[in-house]
């Protein structure tokens, strides 16, 4: 029997693009329902385990607006024993200044870091490590998740080292974007021919899976 996720969806903030190419990594193993900013109705979490928070391209600040609502539910929802994939966007607002579910750590710009290996947050392949190997990613203004890394487990880094896609209690966040379609390689010149044909897919679904199992 598959799991079932609630994906938020704003376009562009928590956008169409990463949250359909979220649920086409993921559809071997889930089954989803789609929330927005209006309100829920009650018995909306009673069959979900996971609550997934796509990225986008879109300001952060917007959260106050888009989860006026439905943010104390989501809180709520992961107090009580759910999970929460964050990415990109999604991971910030795991963060300080969105939900505030980390513990000993924060979400924090990746090309601000004092020895990030970009200083332009624009869309880019960038390298990662991944389960200790080597990789190029999808990225644009991903966040770092800085502070002690004693508290969380570590999946993937940045070149300097900078913990990229980690899993705290029942928070898996990733900076980047495995998710990402063919397509969005495409609409950068740059970016055509360094398509992951798929790999990164599998990447994302092995970390939810790992999510949900703890």
């Amino acid at each position: 029997m598959k799991t079932t996720a609630a994906i938020f969806m704003h376009q562009p903030m928590c956008s169409i693009q990463g949250g359909n190419a979220i649920m086409s990594a993921l559809e071997s193993k889930y089954r989803f329902k789609i929330f927005t900013k209006h309100s829920l109705e009650e018995d909306f979490f009673d069959n979900v385990e996971l609550v997934i928070f796509p990225g986008g391209f879109g300001n952060s600040d917007s959260f106050d607006y888009l989860l006026k609502l439905n943010g104390d539910r989501i809180k709520q929802f992961v107090s009580d024993g759910g999970k929460y994939l964050g990415i990109c966007m999604g991971a910030y607002w795991a963060g300080s200044y969105y939900f505030n579910m980390l513990d000993s750590c924060d979400a924090v710009q990746y090309y601000k870091r004092p020895t990030a290996d970009t200083r332009r947050p624009h869309t880019k392949n960038i390298s990662v490590v991944w389960n200790g190997q080597p990789d190029k990613m999808f990225y644009n203004d991903g966040c770092a998740l800085i502070g002690d890394t004693t508290k969380f487990e570590t999946i993937a880094t940045y070149a300097n080292g900078d913990p990229m896609a980690i899993i705290q209690n029942n928070l898996g966040l990733i900076g980047c974007h495995p998710e990402s379609e063919l397509y969005w390689y495409d609409a950068y010149k740059q970016m055509r021919g360094q398509y992951h044909n798929g790999s990164h897919h599998k990447l994302l679904l092995e970390f939810t899976n790992n999510l949900m199992e703890r």
